[in-house]
């Protein structure tokens, strides 16, 4: 109870500084100089500032050429450090130290801290996709199988698909994903947790059979085989089948006893992850076999059954899916709910979006007769989506309009960088073909605009390092006026300090003028 009540009347402090902070300065100004006024006698504030000022009057042009020349050093060493410090960690020191240090004090709560999470519970409050920020790299949601799809490259050029840093970050998101503490207690996951870990296919592959006997219902032994030792889309089919059959058994055991212990939540979570990649990959594959609409129900009920799960951009499959169908209505339903400025951007948002706008206009325009009459409403609409979708991402167009070769798309890509244009052009090239005058829309758009190849994510410079910078300049040029005219800039410094003492001494002389000598007195005893 004592550590409650300390730990309550903490907070209420801390709320306290942070409500008079924010909204009483003026009153802690009046305070200080009240309290200036009535210690005025102990502190010997006017004795004070007559021997400041003689003390001013002594100073010589010398010290006033050391005080700006050691100001413009220390600043120039402050600017370099900060400037250090950015260039590695891509922030300003300053900046962080008070964001981290001073700004709790102040009660202040930060709202941008990026979600990490790959799945939420039902019982949160806020929905992830708000919170998530733009990552540097992402599973690409459209990758290809590996047993099925990439391995038929090996086959017939002898060289691998994927690098070395792809597929490490992808063994890293199959050890969270797929993985969790209580897996040391039942064998067929700790197989399999070791399995995730290794490096040479065949060692995961038969790693996923030993699993599979001691545990005949181990969905992930069924997931791995699935994506990498099946040689047809068919085949990887009826193994996430299997696999959806236990994993089903295992996600309705777990949802049982999440609430039970920590280490019962973390096991829900991740047969909620396998769960979901499973119905996803099972979408993929009637998709890839031309069963469009079964993907696309599949997906939609993905989509209602785990809503919080936006950030693993399934909605970007079920784009692609009812392209193929031409549903060009759900389309834009499906735009309308992922195109929001709260959310991060994909060229697949951005370049259908500006699909969509061309196909009202594409088939009908000519650059000559734009030329002549100008553009139409919906062809400047059209227009404008295409400048917002290659401001995003810049690469896409020359994959769209075949002036790059198109390779396999990787499993991971760099938001608005060349590997997300190759994946989306992989997939949605064939969407563009279809809408007649749709590219040639695109290029006559694209060749005519400049658009600066994009950088991401783009690093600016932070208040602080223009602020020293700024500073370093100023105190720069004031040692060297010094230094070349150390009297004039004497008399300079000397006016500044004595208009700088003067208001307060003003503001004192008024406040004793105004009040009775005698409320001052009663005042000093209290």
């Amino acid at each position: 109870m004592a550590d409650g009540g300390s730990a309550g009347f903490a907070e209420r402090l801390k709320r306290c500084v942070s409500w008079s902070w924010t909204y009483l300065w003026a009153l802690w100004f009046v305070l200080v100089l009240g309290l200036l006024y009535i210690l005025r006698a102990p502190l010997k504030l006017h004795e004070n500032l007559s021997a400041v000022t003689a003390f001013l009057n002594t100073l010589t042009p010398k010290f006033y050429v050391a005080l700006t020349g050691t100001s413009s050093l220390i600043s120039g060493l402050i600017l370099i450090f900060e400037w250090w410090y950015f260039r590695k960690y891509g922030t300003s020191f300053i900046e962080q130290v008070s964001v981290s240090h001073l700004r709790p004090l102040l009660g202040a709560v930060d709202n941008n801290s990026p979600s990490v999470h790959f799945t939420a519970s039902n019982g949160e409050a806020e929905s992830n996709r708000q919170n998530v920020s733009e990552c540097k790299v992402w599973r690409n949601p459209l990758n290809l199988f590996r047993g099925a799809e990439y391995s038929r490259y090996t086959w017939v050029t002898g060289r691998e698909p994927l690098t070395y840093y792809d597929m490490n970050l992808s063994a890293q998101d199959h050890q969270t994903f797929f993985t969790c503490d209580t897996d040391h207690s039942r064998p067929a996951d700790a197989v399999m947790q070791k399995a995730w870990r290794e490096r040479n296919a065949q060692a995961r592959m038969k790693a996923a059979y030993q699993a599979l006997e001691l545990n005949n219902e181990c969905a992930t032994a069924y997931v791995l085989l699935a994506e990498e030792e099946t040689t047809t889309i068919l085949e990887a089919e009826k193994l996430f089948k299997q696999a959806l059959k236990a994993g089903e058994v295992c996600y309705r055991r777990s949802q049982q006893l999440q609430h039970h212990s920590t280490q019962q939540e973390a096991q829900h979570r991740r047969d909620t992850n396998v769960l979901v990649y499973i119905k996803r990959r099972l979408a993929m594959c009637a998709r890839k076999l031309g069963r469009i609409r079964e993907a696309v129900k599949l997906m939609r009920d993905l989509m209602k059954e785990f809503p919080l799960l936006s950030m693993l951009n399934i909605h970007e499959n079920l784009l692609e899916a009812l392209l193929e169908l031409q549903a060009y209505a759900d389309v834009q339903v499906v735009l309308a709910k992922y195109d929001d400025i709260s959310l991060p951007k994909s060229a697949t948002i951005c370049y259908t979006a500006a699909l969509l706008k061309a196909r009202a206009v594409s088939d009908k325009f000519s650059p000559e007769a734009a030329s002549r009459r100008g553009l139409s409403t919906a062809e400047m609409n059209a227009v404008e989506a295409i400048h917002r979708a290659v401001e995003f991402n810049p690469h896409v167009p020359k994959y769209l309009l075949e002036m790059k070769s198109l390779i396999l798309p990787p499993e991971h890509i760099l938001k608005r960088g060349d590997s997300e244009a190759i994946a989306y052009a992989f997939f949605h090239l064939q969407h563009w073909k279809r809408v007649e005058g749709a590219l040639n829309l695109l290029h006559c758009t694209w060749e005519g605009t400049f658009h600066e190849v994009s950088v991401y994510p783009k690093k600016e410079l932070p208040f602080f390092i223009l602020f020293t910078a700024g500073l370093c300049s100023f105190t720069a040029m004031l040692a060297l006026l010094t230094h070349q005219f150390p009297e004039l800039m004497g008399v300079f410094a000397k006016a500044f300090f004595s208009t700088l003492f003067a208001p307060f001494n003003f503001v004192m002389e008024k406040i004793e003028s105004v009040l009775p000598s005698s409320f001052w007195h009663l005042l000093t005893r209290i």
